[in-house]
């Protein structure tokens, strides 16, 4: 026997328990609320203890059989029509938040609710989700400018207002003309750095060391390309040192994505220097480092990123790829599953043809994935009837995957990109008028 039942003997009343929501009281039968026994309410029914009781609501008056509950009862309305009628429609001018919340302590799940609001409340909630995504997934390193606690953090430390001023010269463009000339400066030498990388491809520019042995002449940088290299080094690495002097947590400073670019934009200089100096002494410990000192070298590509430092846009795609990781991952999936089977298929209908050049399933491989990329080199195509259709199935296939995932990236993007605009034309309009008070 339940608590009420010991209590009291049967009469017509059992039938109902009396529920006050906020102090709207209301009685309701048994039977509405066994129709739903997983639901808060229905597990009261059999509940053998006052202990019992109060884990499923606030308090309880045995004397009047009374259920109290701390809830809002112009919600409850909308309880009591979904014990009548088995569904459940979406509360106007409630937060999608809070109305999840609230049939959730009622125990009603997401799938009783009509289809008249199914869709609404799908599309309500996740733009819910993707609000909450963005706001946590957005820190300091995706900022244009210092935020405040940046600025706090300056309080207590040694010369804190020599560093903060530094600080915010650095990161904020807009603070004053120096601060702008320092953005200018930088940027500008990103980008001669990035031409220089360039010119000195050309073989214009290449120089042969005629001290070598004729079979085994080594190209030589430009002298000039030398020097300007060493310059683009020591500027980037006076500004990484002086910007982790004036910052105020070293800690946040190293962790920030941006920052670790730009120490990865200027260790391998520094690496083969080493190597080179170690190298003269003829260790023969480094006789075949020659491979990794290029490998270092090309990593001067990674000096294009630093350009996220002044843009809006490359913070963004950044961002956009890194909460689409799923999305991603899925793409490759798709992909890689695609490209398996038209690799495949293809294979065995052009092996036999000795026009063709796809007799191996890694060359086939390689043919898919241009096909399914919609890059389509023309180095290798099928030739036979039975080929041709294949290779038209495995567009159509590119087509449509790529076409899947790119278009939730896209909406990530634009909502991040639109979302940074409006945090850069704040905090440019705080700084506006912090410069004007302080005038």
């Amino acid at each position: 026997m339940v608590y009420r039942q010991v209590l009291h003997t049967a009469t017509p009343d059992d039938c109902f328990i009396n529920v006050n929501v906020g102090g709207f009281k209301r009685r309701m039968k048994h039977d509405h609320l066994k129709r739903f026994p997983h639901t808060r309410l229905a597990l009261l029914l059999g509940c053998s203890s006052r202990e019992a009781i109060l884990e499923l609501c606030d308090d309880f008056i045995p004397s009047e059989m009374e259920y109290f509950f701390d809830r809002s009862p112009l919600f409850f309305r909308y309880i009591l029509n979904f014990y009548l009628t088995g569904k459940l429609h979406l509360k106007e001018g409630l937060c999608v938040v809070s109305f999840s919340q609230e049939i959730e302590y009622w125990g009603i799940e997401e799938r009783y609710l009509d289809s008249c609001c199914r869709y609404k409340f799908s599309k309500l909630k996740k733009l819910a989700e993707d609000h909450s995504s963005d706001e946590s997934s957005s820190d300091s390193s995706m900022e244009l400018f210092p935020s405040e606690a940046d600025l706090r953090g300056f309080e207590g430390s040694w010369c804190a207002d020599v560093r903060k001023n530094i600080w915010i010269r650095l990161e904020n463009p807009s603070y004053s003309c120096l601060a702008k000339a320092m953005a200018v400066a930088s940027l500008s030498m990103v980008v001669l750095s990035i031409v220089a990388m360039c010119v000195h491809s050309m073989p214009e520019f290449h120089q042969v060391d005629e001290n070598a042995e004729q079979l085994d002449q080594t190209v030589q940088e430009h002298p000039a390309l030398a020097h300007f290299e060493n310059f683009c080094v020591l500027f980037f690495s006076v500004e990484f040192v002086v910007r982790l002097a004036v910052a105020p947590s070293a800690r946040k400073f190293l962790r920030s994505p941006l920052n670790i670019i730009d120490l990865i934009t200027v260790v391998p200089f520094y690496v083969t220097l080493a190597v080179d100096v170690a190298d003269e002494g003829e260790s023969s410990e480094l006789e075949n480092v020659g491979k990794v000192v290029q490998i270092l070298r090309l990593m001067r590509v990674f000096r294009i990123l630093k350009l996220a430092r002044h843009s809006i846009g490359l913070r963004s795609l950044g961002a956009a790829l890194r909460q689409g990781s799923r999305e991603v991952r899925q793409l490759v999936l798709f992909l890689f599953v695609g490209i398996s089977i038209f690799s495949t298929l293809i294979y065995f209908v052009e092996k036999e043809s000795e026009k063709s050049k796809l007799h191996t399933i890694p060359i086939c491989w390689w043919w898919a994935t241009i096909t399914m990329t919609t890059v389509g080199y023309g180095d290798t195509v099928p030739v036979t009837q039975n080929g041709k259709v294949i290779g038209a199935m495995c567009i159509v296939y590119g087509l449509l995957i790529m076409a899947l995932p790119i278009s939730n990236i896209f909406d990530r993007f634009s909502k991040f990109y639109e979302r940074q605009r409006r945090i850069a034309a704040r905090q440019r309009n705080h700084q506006r008028i912090r410069l004007s008070s302080s005038e």
